[in-house]
């Protein structure tokens, strides 16, 4: 008898365990999410982040709530998503720097960008441009190209620090247009922004976002943006591979959540994302700072993040940049 009543709660035990996890996937959220942005307030990842957590906040019926984990170039951040409890409550906005370009010049690998993460959804694409400083005597790519060529090793670059998406433009720009710059790193994009406006440093590949302003001001010129379209606040401005053919960089908002994470919230995840790129307000304000919308599926962004991975291995290689 004393077996049977311990089998029987058994069973029972058991069948209430069985039923408690679909259960609490089906219910999710119950409770705020936490979007850990792996960079410092005031970018446009941080930008991007606050405007998709505010529209999924309404269609989750909880609050989605923006964490600023900066530091390491956004492993920091990103690490600790990776290491998270695989419920869907912590998940990260994920970029080109945390998931391709970091991994590849990382010596010692917190993460990795496939394996402990479980993709949700890419969400928009930022361009980057090909900024100048006025007083420099260039009004299209190609004639700072010509500059270049002409005065090898006379002018350097500006970039938001080593092995950044910025400084990697750089460097493809160098290897694709055939000519020389010295790369001048700086602790951020914005230090780095400030010097070449103040010609310190008089050229920079720099986000669009960040940068538009300036160009509409005059205090920088903008040569071309570095997207294989030209951007639609910029329709008069070239694109850089409109005179180097092929040349194509910009920088990626995703989102992530820990690898395990329940398929059926990841799935909650992803409608909520959409429903936010959806969104007339975020729509309008995405095309305010060129960000392109897209949108995708979570497998949709595992073949995304395979080829970014893909494309930028041979260009760090190239450029000799490893990180400790």
């Amino acid at each position: 008898m004393e077996i049977t009543r311990r089998t029987a709660l058994g069973l029972a035990l058991g069948a209430g365990l069985a039923w408690a996890g679909p259960a609490s996937a089906q219910g999710f959220p119950d409770r705020p999410v936490t979007l850990v942005v792996p960079f410092a307030a005031g970018g446009s990842t941080d930008l991007v982040a606050r405007l998709i957590a505010a529209s999924m906040s309404k269609d989750l019926g909880q609050q989605v709530i923006v964490e600023n984990v900066a530091g390491a170039g956004g492993n920091l951040g990103a690490d600790q998503v990776a290491r998270a409890e695989a419920d869907g409550y912590t998940i990260l906005m994920g970029t080109v720097a945390t998931h391709a370009l970091n991994p590849l010049m990382l010596k010692t690998k917190p993460y990795d960008p496939e394996k402990d993460f479980s993709p949700i959804s890419l969400l928009v694409v930022v361009p980057n441009v090909l900024v100048v400083n006025p007083q420099l005597p260039v009004n299209t790519v190609q004639e700072l190209i010509d500059l270049l060529k002409a005065n090898p090793d006379q002018y350097a670059y500006a970039s938001s620090g080593n092995g950044t998406p910025l400084h990697l433009s750089g460097e493809l720009f160098k290897s694709m247009a055939g000519v020389e710059m010295q790369h001048v790193p700086y602790k951020g994009a914005g230090p780095a922004l400030n010097d070449v406006i103040a010609n310190q440093v008089p050229i920079m590949f720099d986000n669009l976002p960040s940068s538009s302003g300036h160009i509409k001001s005059g205090t920088l010129k903008g040569l071309g943006v570095t997207t294989a379209k030209r951007a639609a606040s910029f329709p008069d401005m070239p694109t850089v591979a409109e005179t180097v053919p092929g040349y194509e960089t910009y920088t990626w908002n995703a989102l992530f959540a820990p690898a395990a994470t329940p398929p059926d919230v990841v799935a909650r995840l992803n409608k909520a994302a959409l429903a936010a790129l959806a969104d007339p307000t975020v729509v309008q304000r995405m095309g305010d700072f060129s960000a392109e919308i897209v949108g995708s599926s979570p497998e949709k962004l595992a073949e995304h993040v395979k080829s970014e991975t893909a494309k930028w291995a041979p260009i760090v290689k190239e450029a000799g940049v490893s990180l400790d």
